[in-house]
């Protein structure tokens, strides 16, 4: 039976179902129907709050971004995030990236100073996989880690002096203010079936969009066109300037040598993202023989290496694939002579019209 996970991610995004699907699905419809109506109100009441300002927000005098998306699930928004950072840093700033830090093992009720844009002070382990691969990723960058965004955008202007603030997967995190708001939309899996969770993949009804300055379409297919026909669509529904970010296969290296994978190589390929199948895509050039998905921000042990190592040896594989943001947690236990790759993926996006226009 399939983990119950994957069978709502499944029933969130399916288009269509088979006779037997379509029985599933009405369960489900039944079962999740009144606690997405709850969730519903709950979040349209605490929008609502935070418009007219019954409920209180922070204004940082930081110039502040916030990246953020309304499904679950990767979108692409962290490395969105780093070449908003980079961008920022290449212009002579000194950014702070906030992350909740979800997935790590510190205490997130105090601020946490993973990177201070010159020293990583923290493992992935400790920090999580998402805060970790920015901190590798963002130079002259520093990146906090906090449950309480209003606290990390304080220390980042009182502590480390920094210039501007991003807020990473920030859209619902209203207590702190932003200058610039923007979301971000996965071309191919949009807005789940449109429902609100559990029933779907939403974590705010679709009005919430209106909130958003800008929308970044990431398309993680070979073919741009109907990333941006989806592109044009939204614009014109929302009138919100709308861009593309196109996110293209760079290379593919070793974890520990950084030597290259030959094309054609027969792999393995594993990960512990929200959307693995979209990773799996991105592997066409090679031969996957076989497939190893693990739970969003899964913590890997020596036991999943074994497990890893089990299914390369049966299908007599050359080598295993992941994610960079997997790499990150498996460099530590990996060991020296690993046959152990990651893909790293190169967002291509026009920054200066986002960031310093309302040009489309």
């Amino acid at each position: 039976m399939k983990d119950l996970k994957v069978l709502l991610t499944d029933f969130h995004y399916k288009k269509e179902f088979t006779p037997v699907e379509k029985i599933t699905a009405g369960v489900l419809y039944t079962v999740l129907g009144l606690p997405s109506a709850v969730y519903w109100a709950v979040a349209k009441t605490r929008n609502f709050l935070y418009k007219k300002r019954i409920l209180k927000s922070y204004k940082s005098p930081l110039y502040t971004i916030s990246v953020g998306n309304i499904t679950t699930g990767g979108t692409g928004k962290t490395p969105i995030t780093a070449e908003i950072a980079n961008y920022l840093a290449k212009k002579g700033g000194f950014p702070a990236i906030l992350s909740r830090g979800y997935g790590g093992k510190l205490n997130n009720k105090n601020v946490n100073v993973i990177s201070d844009g010159l020293t990583i002070n923290h493992t992935a382990i400790e920090a999580g996989d998402e805060p970790f691969w920015l901190s590798k990723h963002c130079k002259n960058t520093a990146v906090l880690t906090c449950s309480s965004r209003v606290k990390s955008a304080k220390f980042a202007k009182e502590n480390l002096n920094c210039t501007a603030l991003i807020l990473d997967d920030g859209f619902q995190h209203l207590k702190l203010q932003r200058d610039l708001n923007i979301l971000v939309v996965d071309s191919e899996k949009k807005f789940s079936n449109g429902c609100i969770l559990p029933l779907g993949a939403l974590r705010e009804p679709l009005s919430s969009i209106k909130r958003a300055d800008k929308i970044v379409v990431v398309n993680k297919s070979f073919n741009d066109k109907k990333a941006k026909a989806y592109a044009r669509f939204l614009r014109k529904k929302y009138s919100i300037p709308v861009f593309v970010c196109s996110m293209v296969p760079d290379e593919i290296y070793n974890l520990k040598t950084n030597e290259k994978l030959s094309d054609s190589a027969a792999v393995i390929a594993f990960s512990a993202i929200g959307q693995p199948e979209q990773f799996y895509k991105f592997l066409r050039g090679y031969d996957v023989v076989g497939t190893q998905d693990f739970p969003d921000h899964h913590i890997y042990t020596k036991e999943d290496l074994d497990t890893l190592y089990k299914l390369k040896e049966k299908y007599v594989a050359q080598a295993l694939i992941t994610t960079e943001k997997d790499a990150v947690k498996l460099k530590e236990i990996a060991p020296e002579n690993t046959d152990i790759y990651a893909l790293k993926l190169k967002p291509v996006l026009d920054l200066k019209g986002l960031l310093e226009s309302d040009e489309q």
